[in-house]
């Protein structure tokens, strides 16, 4: 028994599509959210939860109808052609509200910022570990600080005047760093020379010093109130592109659900954690094509938190559309379900009964019941820590590491898809429980070390961190989904698919909310690797009680089954 990894391949052509957008999705509407609404993290946070609240009721209902729906095309194909090509249209859609923003907001410059001397966030303020400063200064004083180590009313007139040119002119990039130092609460401006980072005199920083982005600190984060001011002004264009945003994720919802029970549709039980991550190798390669366009457009770059993301939504609708036209083209569900269950009962008779799905009265065993119950428990914690370093981690890459949040993200989607394959071969050995047990320590760790990252730390160890993150992230997610869908019955897989849908997408409609809001009440973002580390760790706990959904099928004899058809 070996699985048809072409058919699975084509079958993952709709994963790989939903992947793609969610991708772009995940990293370019919070940067949209803050920095040209100026919206705060909670109330981004909240507009990022509401495809999860749709989909708490959404996907579970659609799952269930494409159970029942008939067509000559098979139950789950119109749902997605239909979801996808309206979601595309929506998508483009949503560009032309942003555009609108764009161009009210691009009248904002450092000279307003300066001549109206906005009042902005202190980066160094921390209402636990650096709570005696000033948690907000205005553009003038912190960028005094910052110059001189002194307020802007102790300078003379020539310090204001050159204090004034650097702030508005050039000198002030998005290169410029300082260091700060916490003990006499005093600032040191860098510079790069030779590729090195020193200070202005040339002296070398010590290893344990960090610095931070000197243009986040003192532009960007006028440049949001800026965009607050201007939304409040404009609020229409905000209403706009919230109701295009719910058009989209609706459309995004009712064929979630029917894609992913595809895949069991066409594959028997004991072979679907190797259906599963030859469908997850297919969503992570949408979404790293994803990353591949945002390095291209330089979407995760400081300089780019105003661009306009209208060509870049473009391409990924595109790679959206080509992934529809090769699913409709090629895949023959009608025609595939049916081979699976004349294969599924040949099976069925030759296992022992207990190896069975049983039901009771239409219902699960209270042992499986409370089995599945566990699983989603897990699926829920795994989930609030997960999706806020997904849907937190751009602006966080931009605003506190400076770097393009494209490539680390990059690292883990490529270690990912290095690693699916393999996992789900593991699963064949240890079972379905184990595999998921090892990803979640892998998860945890990667996120634990994380919180140790910052500017001035080797780029090497984010990508360390982040490939530990995509391989642990894999091994998770090539086994969960199959263990839930193993209690289900042949005609109830999208019911159950929807249950597991439900469970992730509840814990995603409280995790950008309260991510969100912890970092507004802390005033930093350096709760959120904390933060992913603890409900990590916790899933971790409601797995090992898990008792069914386990499956060991066989390992190929022959190792060229490991590559397929």
């Amino acid at each position: 028994m070996k699985l048809n990894y072409k058919r699975t391949i084509l079958v993952g052509f709709a994963f790989f599509l939903i992947s793609a957008f969610w991708q772009a999705y995940d990293t370019i509407i919070p940067l949209m959210l803050t920095n040209k609404f100026g919206l705060d993290q909670t109330w981004s946070g909240l507009i990022m939860s509401l495809d999860n609240i749709l989909a708490l009721f959404m996907l579970p209902l659609f799952g269930a109808l494409s159970d029942k729906k008939e067509t000559r095309f098979g139950k789950r194909t119109p749902f997605i052609v239909i979801g996808a090509i309206v979601a595309i249209v929506c998508f483009v859609g949503l560009t032309f509200a942003d555009n609108a923003q764009l161009n009210k907001i691009s009248e904002g410059t450092k000279e307003t910022y300066w001549n109206e001397n906005y009042t902005v966030e202190n980066r160094e303020y921390h209402n636990i570990t650096n709570k005696d400063v000033l948690p907000t200064y205005t553009v003038r004083d912190y960028a005094a600080r910052v110059y001189f180590n002194k307020e802007f009313d102790e300078l003379n007139e020539t310090q204001k005047t050159e204090l004034e040119n650097w702030y508005k002119n050039d000198e002030l990039n998005y290169d410029t760093v300082y260091v700060y130092n916490k003990s006499d609460n005093t600032y040191r401006l860098c510079k790069e020379i030779n590729g090195e980072t020193v200070y202005m005199n040339g002296e070398q920083l010590n290893a344990s010093e960090r610095t931070t982005n000197a243009y986040s600190s003192l532009v960007s984060d006028a440049e949001a109130q800026f965009a607050k001011q201007v939304t409040k002004t404009n609020w229409w264009i905000l209403a706009i592109f919230i109701a295009v945003l719910l058009a989209l994720l609706i459309a995004m919802a009712t064929f979630r659900s029917p894609a992913v029970a595809l895949m069991p549709d066409v594959t028997v039980k004991p072979l679907r954690s190797k259906g599963n991550a030859i469908i997850n190798l297919m969503g992570t390669a949408g979404g790293l094509l994803v990353l591949v366009l945002g390095m291209v457009f330089g979407t995760g770059s400081v300089e780019h938190q105003l661009m306009s993301y209208s060509w870049f939504v473009v391409a990924v609708c595109g790679i959206m559309l080509a992934a529809l036209i090769v699913f409709i083209l090629t895949v023959k569900e009608k025609r595939w379900n049916a081979e699976m269950l004349q294969a599924q009962a040949l099976l069925d008779a030759d296992s022992p009964s207990d190896e069975k799905t049983e039901t009771t009265n239409g219902k699960l065993p209270k042992d499986k019941l409370k089995s599945l119950i566990l699983i989603l428990a897990s699926v829920a914690l795994w989930f609030t820590g997960y999706n806020a370093i997904t849907s937190k981690y751009s602006v966080y890459a931009i605003n506190v590491l400076n770097m393009d949040y494209n490539a680390t993200l990059m690292i883990a989607q490529g270690a990912a898809i290095a690693a699916y394959i393999p996992v789900g071969l593991l699963a064949s050995k240890i079972g379905r429980k184990k595999s998921i047990l090892s990803g979640i320590v892998m998860l945890t760790a990667a996120f634990f070390g994380a919180i140790f990252v910052s500017q001035s730390s080797p780029v090497w160890l984010l990508w360390i961190l982040f490939a530990l993150a995509g391989i642990g992230w894999a091994t998770i997610n090539v086994n969960s989904f199959p263990m839930v869908v193993e209690l289900s019955k042949g005609s109830d897989i999208g019911k159950y698919s929807g249950y597991y849908y439900t469970a992730s997408m509840a814990a995603q409609v409280v995790t950008p909310i309260l991510s969100g809001a912890l970092m507004d009440a802390f005033g930093s973002m350096s709760v959120l690797f904390p933060y992913g580390t603890i409900f990590a760790a916790a899933s971790f706990v409601t797995m090992l009680f898990v008792k069914h959904g386990d499956s060991k099928p066989e390992t190929p004899k022959d190792k060229l089954e490991m590559i397929g058809d």
